[in-house]
């Protein structure tokens, strides 16, 4: 196997098991006793842990959520350049929103793209990030905030004429998360899409 073919096999295998490090179960056990999956939307995200469990074990699960974006793309650029950025920042996403440990049931992924695009290109999703904000603010709909930063992202990329690669990533990355929001989409159409706010019963 050509050995440039090998680091991003190797960057790509690395960056899927960081995304399986699953910190919201890790963080509902260890602070409930109970598997966030199994409460609340049953998704492994910041989102579902807020309304279950708090503001506290939230920020605590975006955190480490995003940070281990951060670290798979700086682990793929070491090893394998800009080419094994841009592949870490997927294939952790992946590892994230569908955890082979976990039986696949993951998050959606919002936290640890906005670390992986973070190690990218921090002032890109600077822009992205206060518009997802600004949307949270004005709506208190988490799932809208998330959906337009991701709609957004391959616009930012090609207005600051980023390189293909750039943007081809951000696409992919917009598209899987729009697809992990499916159910919240059709929700926010049918004005039944629950608000930020609503804490969730943890039976």
């Amino acid at each position: 196997m050509d050995s440039t073919l090998l680091k991003y096999v190797l960057v790509s295998v690395i960056a899927y098991f960081l995304g399986n490090f699953a910190t919201s179960y890790i963080v509902s056990m260890r602070s409930a006793h109970i598997d966030i999956r199994k409460h609340g939307s049953g998704n492994a995200g910041a989102t579902n842990v807020l309304r279950v469990l708090g503001a506290k074990a939230a920020a605590v699960t975006f955190i480490g959520d995003a940070l281990k974006g951060v670290i798979a793309v700086l682990i793929g650029r070491y090893i394998a350049g800009s080419n094994g950025a841009l592949l870490a920042g997927l294939f952790v996403v992946v590892g994230h929103n569908w955890p082979v440990t976990l039986g696949f049931k993951g998050g959606k992924g919002v936290a640890t793209t906005i670390g992986s695009m973070l190690a990218i290109n921090p002032l890109l999703v600077s822009i992205v990030f206060v518009v997802g904000v600004i949307v949270l603010i004005t709506t208190k709909y988490v799932s809208l905030a998330s959906i337009i930063g991701m709609v957004i992202f391959p616009i930012v990329m090609i207005v600051f004429k980023q390189g293909i690669e750039y943007v081809a990533f951000s696409v992919v990355i917009a598209m899987l998360a729009i697809f992990k929001h499916r159910t919240n989409i059709v929700r926010l159409l049918n004005g039944t899409e629950s608000k930020i706010g609503k804490k969730a019963k943890a039976e």
